[in-house]
């Protein structure tokens, strides 16, 4: 590896050119690429003589300065940098350059997915394509003509507008296309291929007629219809509560299968993962269906909050995706069931951020450091950034936020801004002083908040103590100003106070008076500032049975599931008010899809947490006692309920056969702790007649590890269907990955020399290896197999994909909560990992946390 230098926020410079304009053109061919780069250049400070550009890779050609061709004397070719020496004020520079997108197997900058050309160019893969000031705040217009051979690749796409077609190049022909909204290289993409589409059209409040456009390999396009109209719902909601419209003729979407992302919202021409565009009710679950109208809506928000306004540098990078996380959170809210998707974005929340809060690469939401930028598209970053989002609106309230994203939106459209900048906005439009807020965005760590109640003579008061965690350099920090929203429930579970108290002191008492009786708490509801609860006593069975908010009742089973599982943990003992209590659940008459989220118990991530030290072992035995404690009591409630909402001829997507999809599969996989031939027979049942995907592949699962007989009929039934399509593939391979079966490790070495599996392509690496690192029991064995294999791949991997060996480090990252033993032999494998000769700085910059 070359020296790893880290870059901080404190060095940022305003830059010393500005690019007003770009015209690029691409002449693809199939063992190499001809890049030629004109720039219309001016220098913002007289005092630079000289030009950096940023530039990875290069094979220079030619180099131009005014129209007059520049001799070797006068640039400087670097590991990382073309520099041109004495620029004018004002000039154009022309560069022509080679590269070879075939041989890209890092999938950043220009490489092939397939047969496909594509693009990923954040944060920094423009450099590889041609030199450029590759940072956010260079902001140009850009006018591309992509040029190559007809019958191959018969589509030729770029940003903004196509604006003439070229067919006078023989065998060949070209495209050029024009974005008239100045962005940063970052954002800048190419495609070419022989693909299939779809296409559509929307109309803007203003009247404008947009083409919708979403691009597949052949054959794929019937599996499009759901990303286009998830499409056109997105961009009528963001019309309808942000009065954003979308402002090109075009709109342009390409699904490809080799993609490090989940997607990339490049102006008017988004690159997506295919796993986030393609779906049908045969080869795509419930989930996969919201995940993709989730993503496409996430992506079409990016157009105002994070291209037509674009962060000032990458420390910045919550400022586009924190906003536009909380942006896609609230249209999925508003498409499907609100309480539902407030508790599946907090759980996402605490099985990742929680985790990486804890650990030894926690860090801000804006960092103050990297080496590599790679390693900042975090879970703190989004989803942490969104609940700070999140937090910002619940002070305002909607109308004042509302006037407050318009302000945002009017004073900085067209430039790169700051997260002081955005909060400026908000404290402006809001009426509201937010100085003490910006805390959330320079603190590491998941605060807590110790609750205290009391009770005499009519009056309550709720005394509550922020638990501030230190910096990893040991730091203290200040403590949190926040919302936190509250009620109060009379004895029958009744609120007679709700209200939102704003939290800011480090020791705070409020006091509440003229109560008959002790009121019973309700706190943190919709889970209004991203904390940890610390109480000595909460009534959990009452709030189960009785609290009107449908994250605190959530909240509260949680919870009480938790301290049962940790009673199991300490002393074998069963808390048989929490299996009573869980009673009343199954007959709860509530939206199936929440009932459903209710039922389920806690996760081997949420009950580890709780841990100073983790022992997997007794995390997995207590949670498999108290799952089969809950399925033998009240086996035949489950049966029943599971047999009321069986259907398997149905394919409906609406929300009606979604819940009860839902509710169904969450009480066979708690009936699956009974470990009988009966629940076997179910699932078997189940995978044979089923119509959807969603109930096939949890029966399946079932099966896998509950019994390998019909394990392995159904299983090769399984393969033999759906071999030759990759992203059912992805569910297969995780299934096995994830098996509780003892011989997991060895069949997850074998399935890598299936003809289906290929490393260079990140979705099935995540699905296998990645999948398998987060199999506890058996990545975290006490030999240490686990650990060796997992290294070993990082290492291989690393010389393929760094951004995807650097995120497979990441299984590690519970190294120093782990038991001595266990730790020992994490730290024996990253050792070798990190001395490897020639690691990337993105898998030798976690890597090297986790080890100090």
């Amino acid at each position: 590896m070359s020296k790893a230098q880290t870059k901080y926020l404190k060095d940022y410079k305003k830059p010393a050119y500005a690019i007003k304009t770009v015209d690029l053109t691409f002449e693809l061919f199939e063992e190499e690429t001809i890049v030629t780069n004109s720039m219309q250049i001016t220098k913002a400070d007289t005092n630079e003589k000289d030009l950096k550009l940023d530039a990875v890779s290069l094979e220079l050609l030619e180099v131009s300065l005014n129209g007059l061709k520049l001799q070797e004397s006068r640039y400087i070719i670097e590991e990382e940098n073309l520099t041109i020496i004495n620029v004018p004020t004002e000039f154009e520079i022309k560069i022509k350059n080679k590269i070879y997108p075939q041989n890209n197997t890092e999938l950043e900058g220009l490489y092939k997915s397939g047969d496909i050309f594509c693009t990923q160019n954040e944060p920094e893969g423009f450099r590889s394509i041609t030199p450029y000031l590759d940072r956010p705040d260079i902001m140009s217009v850009f006018t591309t003509t992509v040029v190559a051979d007809k019958k191959k690749y018969p589509i030729l796409l770029s940003n903004g507008n196509k604006i003439k077609c070229h067919e006078s190049f023989d065998e060949r022909h070209g495209v050029t296309w024009h974005d008239p909204h100045p962005k940063p290289s970052y954002l800048f993409a190419l495609v070419a291929g022989d693909l299939g589409s779809i296409s559509d059209e929307f109309v803007t409040m203003s009247g404008n007629k947009i083409v919708l456009n979403i691009y597949c390999d052949l054959g794929n396009e019937n599996k499009c219809h759901h990303a286009m109209r998830s499409l056109k719902e997105a961009m009528k909601w963001d019309e309808k509560k942000y009065g954003r419209e979308y402002d090109l003729e075009i709109y342009n979407i390409v699904a490809v299968d080799s993609f490090n992302m989940g997607a990339m919202e490049n102006k008017g021409l988004n690159i997506f993962n295919s796993a986030y565009v393609l779906a049908d009710m045969d080869t795509a679950t419930d989930a996969n269906f919201m995940g993709i109208e989730s993503v496409i809506a996430h992506e079409y928000f990016h157009n105002w909050t994070g291209n037509r306004i674009t962060c000032r540098d990458w420390f910045q990078l919550t400022l586009k995706e924190g906003l536009t996380v909380f942006r896609d959170q609230c249209f999925s809210a508003d498409m499907n069931s609100a309480e539902v998707q407030r508790i599946e974005d907090v759980k996402a929340l605490r099985e990742r951020q929680f985790v990486e809060d804890a650990s030894p690469t926690r860090h801000p939401i804006q960092p103050e450091s990297y080496i590599s930028m790679n390693n900042f598209y975090t879970a703190t970053v989004y989803e942490k950034g969104a609940e700070v989002i999140r937090m910002v609106h619940t002070f305002l309230g909607e109308k004042k936020y509302a006037k407050a994203t318009d302000l945002y939106f009017e004073t900085f459209d067209g430039q790169a801004v700051t997260t002081d900048d955005f909060l400026w906005a908000m404290s402006k439009g809001g009426d509201i002083n937010l100085e003490a807020f910006k805390t959330w965005y320079h603190q590491s760590g998941t605060p807590r908040l110790k609750v205290e109640e009391s009770f005499a003579n009519g009056t309550y008061k709720l005394s509550l103590t922020q638990i501030i965690p230190d910096t990893l350099e040991d730091r203290k920090q200040k403590p949190y100003y926040y919302p936190l929203k509250m009620g109060l429930l009379d004895e029958e579970g009744k609120e007679v106070l709700v209200k939102t108290l704003i939290v800011s002191k480090e020791h705070e008492t409020f006091v509440f008076e003229n109560f008959e009786t002790k009121p019973v708490l309700s706190i943190n509801r919709d889970f209004s500032a991203p904390i940890i609860i610390e109480q000595k006593k909460s009534e959990y069975d009452f709030l189960m049975q009785y609290d009107t908010n449908s994250f605190t009742q959530y909240e509260a089973t949680q919870n009480f599931a938790l301290q049962t599982i940790n009673k199991l943990i300490s002393s074998d003992e069963i808390d048989k008010a929490f299996v009573q209590a869980y009673g009343y659940l199954l007959d709860l008459d509530v939206d199936l899809s929440y009932k459903a989220l209710l039922l389920e118990l806690p996760s081997v991530s949420a009950i580890m947490q709780l841990q100073e030290k983790i022992d997997f072992d007794v995390i997995y035995t207590a949670q498999d006692k108290l799952l089969k404690i809950i399925a033998q009591k009240f086996k035949n409630k489950l049966l029943d309920i599971y047999k009321k909402n069986h259907f398997p001829a149905s394919m409906s997507l609406d929300a009606e056969y979604i819940a009860k999809r839902a509710i169904k599969n969450r009480v066979l996989k708690i009936l699956f702790a009974l470990k009988s031939d009966e629940v076997a027979q179910l699932a078997q049942k189940q995978y044979e007649e089923s119509l959807t995907m969603t109930d096939r592949i949890v029966a399946l699962d079932v099966l896998e590890n509950l019994h390998v007989n019909y394990a392995e009929v159904a299983l090769q039934d399984f393969y033999n269907k759906y071999k030759d399509e990759t992203l059912v593939m992805n569910k297969y391979f995780a299934i096995l990955a994830s098996s509780s079966r003892y011989d997991v490790l060895e069949r997850v070495e074998k399935l890598q020399r299936d003809k289906v599996y290929d490393e260079k392509v990140p979705n099935l690496v995540r699905s296998l290896v990645g999948s398998f690192a987060r199999n506890h029991k058996y990545f975290h064995a006490k030999d240490g197999s686990g650990y060796k294999f997992l290294a070993d791949k990082i290492i291989a991997i690393d010389k393929i994909n760094p951004q995807m060996a650097s995120g497979l480090c990441g299984a590690f990252k519970v190294c120093n909560k782990m038991n001595n033993h266990n730790q020992n032999l994490m730290k024996k494998e990253l050792s070798r990992v990190i001395s490897t000769q020639g690691l990337s700085k993105n898998s030798f910059e976690i890597i090297d946390k986790i080890l100090k």
